[in-house]
């Protein structure tokens, strides 16, 4: 007879199935063909979506066991709460995010390189590291942008109800992406100003958005390498999900560009996950393994973005956190 612990690992070892079967239903759109309240047969799902209907009805089986759908009949399905929002059109839809980590998952394969190596287990696979990779296929561009946003959307609303911006004139968003964040700080603040900064590659999609909600009178647009400099012109400098992608040596030096701007009366502003100490599960932790997969990077405790600070010309003013899993670690000039 097993033991409970060889089963409890059993689970663990088949989760990696539940995540990969996860990203295979978002790609195969199984979520658009179910309305709540209407439940669908599996042979239906498998002729629309051009799955094998066995396959798909074991797999939507093993991940209803998991609350994502939910058997209401003999190989019928409904949604659940999580299902749902794998719908293309649901407010908030994650689809994008497994839709990104469908194409991009042979990259755990390179987890054990990463663990052996301190290196990107991306890269190890890819043979470049992920942003490089995804910058010489610009067709990919715009699923990692609608990813990213799945992904961590629902955490910019949570900043701004935590934080407050009334006190800067000029934002800098550094490694601002598509420009959805520095968009809506702008439209909650409507007497700041903002610069987008980020790579050539990534700032047409940045100018769309800025022209989209009618702020290019508010919010300029500019290309350049963070490693390189950042601009000047700004009192507060941004960064959220940038610093957890790279390591601290690279980190110190991204940061120490944006010391040598920060105004005396500035500030630094770092949105991202605090690791929790103790062996309590947390999203940080989860989102830290992810970021030693992929980008090579990490997500830090408190004590540990305090030392990047330091590093780099700043002190650790405070942190602020939000309804989500992030916060805002603020550094001053030291």
């Amino acid at each position: 007879m097993a033991l409970p612990e060889t089963e409890q690992l059993t689970h663990m070892i088949a989760s990696a199935g539940l995540a990969r079967a996860v990203c295979t239903l978002g790609e195969l759109g199984v979520a658009d063909h179910i309305h709540s309240g209407t439940p669908q047969p599996v042979e239906k799902l498998a002729r629309l979506t051009g799955a094998h209907e066995d396959s798909l009805y074991r797999m939507m089986r093993f991940t209803a066991s998991y609350g994502v759908f939910r058997e209401t009949g003999p190989r019928i399905f409904d949604h659940t709460r999580l299902s749902a929002v794998l719908r293309t059109d649901a407010e908030g839809s994650f689809r994008a995010a497994t839709r990104m980590f469908h194409l991009m998952f042979p990259g755990w394969n390179g987890l054990h390189h990463a663990v052996q190596t301190g290196g990107s287990s991306f890269q190890n696979v890819f043979g470049k590291p992920l942003f490089e990779y995804i910058g010489e296929h610009p067709e990919l561009a715009p699923l990692f942008d609608a990813g990213m946003t799945a992904f961590h959307g629902h955490e910019t609303g949570a900043m701004l109800d935590a934080y407050d911006f009334s006190g800067i004139h000029t934002l800098a968003d550094v490694g601002g992406g598509n420009g959805s964040m520095i968009a809506a700080v702008l439209q909650r603040y409507p007497q700041l100003k903002g610069i987008l900064y980020d790579l050539g590659h990534v700032i047409g999609r940045a100018k769309t958005t800025i022209r989209t909600h009618g702020l290019e009178s508010r919010c300029s647009v500019v290309e350049g390498n963070f490693f390189e400099s950042v601009p000047e012109g700004a009192d507060a400098y941004l960064m959220r999900h940038v610093i957890h992608d790279w390591t601290d040596e690279q980190c110190v030096r991204i940061l120490s560009n944006c010391r040598k701007v920060v105004p005396p009366h500035g500030r630094i502003l770092i949105v991202e996950s605090s690791v929790s100490a103790g062996n309590e599960p947390s999203l940080g932790k989860d989102l830290d393994i992810i970021m030693l997969g992929f980008p090579g990077g990490k997500e830090r405790t408190e004590a540990e973005y305090r030392v990047l600070f330091e590093r780099s010309g700043f002190r650790l003013a405070k942190v602020t956190p939000t309804k989500s899993a992030v916060c805002v670690v603020e550094g001053t000039p030291a």
